[in-house]
């Protein structure tokens, strides 16, 4: 098997560099380390529009495999995934800095998990369906909905989940039948650049995946060739390629920023609470969308509360991975981030928060930040408004549950959120109230692996969703079919020529049957 080196030289499918810009390439550096490891193409609108012609050549081939013929392919895929998991780990690492741990958990696990679902689940969302219909004009027709692949998917990566958030979304829209193009993250390309070759070890026809290394003009150049678009990242970002799509008017599926809310309340099981929120605000160094990015407290058991969070984060160990169990959080992956986490811990300490544990860049080889708490904190601050995306977990005190969930709902962001409290029937109900797409009841972030579940954000936090039925059917159009028998009148009674009897006939039959409604 090629090395990171060599994957990163030839590109998937063997594009070269066709530009002096593209010649330059683009160092990837290991985050926990300093060092570059590789270097990609830097690819151009030509090269883009090369392997657009390429993917939409291989498209319908790959569409007439079949479901099964698919299935075969992602179920020899999940295998390929399973047996070379050490490699894909250790590439993850190397461009991420995150944790052995993260890679496995979040990045394998999932992937593992995603190439099953999506080759046993696509022909049951994507199958032909009979529809029932009240409508008296189509009694003894056949009425069909059927969905077809949409041709060529392009899908934009983020940089911190290079298989999860990133190959991933390629996952249900292989499945469906479409070619796919993904331009990953230019921070973090090698873990594509690995999975499209061990895809094509498994079967996977030539072109059906392409890999489009480059920065963000190659993006923009992506969403010029493409019938749909997957995108996660920024909402600033998110906004950008919504207006391009929208000048094609072809669909946009966006899952864009999130600064996730946690409500503990005074009947919570405290320990277990103190436990998710320092394991879900530091793990993956708080890099993850529906991490925990700021927590409300009762007043009754803030106190407690905060003394054990403090005490489990200040444990928490910070530095390169070397291997299971060496390290607890990992390093910030991408360079402007880290400027934002100062920003945001010094503006809140600015306002008169207090750090009880970390608050630190922490100096040395690699880019990596103390895990840190805070308190005294409130929407004045950064912190608690704007998303942070680094290991920081803010504690705020409040009065009662309604001030809780006020607050919670009072961003612009809408993710996931969740509710720590021993009543679980009225912890559902209050998760039924926060304005997010994604609510747990004393757990979070676990509905991400729940892949039969819509995941997608509310306001400023997407359009669209992945998983579920409509994580595969936005790859796709709808088609409505109606079939009519062949003994069926020669004419139906609405057609011309108009007649008065007939006329008065259908007035009656409309009035019998949508007439006797019930008025206040």
């Amino acid at each position: 098997m090629a090395t990171v080196e060599q994957r990163a030289a030839e590109t998937q499918d063997g594009v070269a560099a066709v530009s002096e810009d593209a010649a330059k390439g683009i160092p990837v550096e290991n985050p926990a380390t300093g060092e570059i490891v590789a270097t990609v193409p830097d690819l151009g609108p030509e090269a883009v529009a090369d392997m657009a012609a390429k993917g939409r050549a291989a498209q319908p081939a790959w569409e007439a495999f079949g479901f099964d013929g698919r299935a075969r392919v992602l179920l020899r895929a999940q295998k390929w995934l399973m047996d070379n998991a050490e490699q894909v780990i250790s590439t993850i690492v190397s461009e991420t800095g995150k944790t052995f741990e993260d890679a496995e958990f979040a990045e394998i696990g999932y992937a593992g998990n995603a190439f099953g679902f999506w080759a046993r689940e696509a022909p049951n969302y994507l199958g032909d369906e009979r529809i029932k219909s009240s409508q008296v004009l189509v009694k003894g027709k056949k009425i069909l909905q059927r969905f077809r692949p949409l041709g060529l998917i392009g899908v934009i990566g983020p940089w911190n989940y290079p298989l999860t958030n990133s190959f991933g979304d390629c996952i249900p829209a292989l499945a469906a039948g479409n070619s796919v193009i993904l331009k990953p993250s230019e921070i973090t390309p090698l873990t594509s650049l690995l999975m499209a070759e061990g895809l094509r070890e498994c079967g996977l026809p030539e072109n059906v995946l392409q890999i489009a290394t480059g920065r963000g003009e190659t993006g923009a150049a992506l969403i010029e060739h493409v019938d749909m678009i997957m995108f996660t990242g920024s909402t600033r970002t998110g906004r950008k390629v919504a207006e391009a799509a929208a000048r094609r008017l072809i669909p946009a599926s966006l899952e864009l920023g999130g600064k996730d809310p946690m409500l503990v309340l005074s009947d919570a099981d405290v320990e277990r609470a103190a436990n998710f929120a320092t394991y879900y605000s530091m793990q993956n160094a708080g890099q993850t969308c529906i991490s925990i990015e700021r927590v409300y407290v009762e007043e009754p058991v803030y106190d407690d509360f905060v003394a054990k969070v403090s005490e489990k984060v200040r444990s928490l160990r910070v530095g390169k991975s070397e291997g299971p169990g060496s390290v607890e959080v990992g390093a910030i992956t991408f360079p402007p981030q880290m400027d934002t986490i100062k920003d945001h811990v010094a503006d809140a300490v600015q306002k008169g928060a207090r750090v009880l544990a970390g608050g630190n860049e922490v100096q040395g080889p690699g880019r990596f930040f103390e895990p840190t708490v805070l308190v005294d904190v409130d929407h004045s601050m950064k912190i608690m408004t704007e998303e942070t995306f680094g290991p920081t977990l803010p504690i705020m005190k409040v009065s009662d549950t309604e001030e809780a969930v006020r607050l919670a709902n009072d961003s612009p962001y809408g993710l996931g959120a969740s509710v720590f409290t021993k009543d679980t029937t009225r912890g559902e109900e209050i998760a039924k109230r926060i304005e997010a797409g994604a609510a747990n009841v004393n757990d979070a972030m676990i509905n991400y692996t729940v892949l039969e579940l819509p995941m997608g954000g509310a306001k400023a936090s997407g359009l669209g969703s992945r998983h579920g039925p409509g994580g595969i059917r936005k790859y796709c159009s709808q088609q409505a079919i109606v079939i009519t028998p062949k003994l069926a009148m020669k004419k139906e009674l609405f057609m011309y020529p108009y007649k008065s009897r007939t006329s008065r006939l259908l007035a009656g039959l409309f009035k019998f049957m949508y007439g006797r409604g019930k008025r206040d």
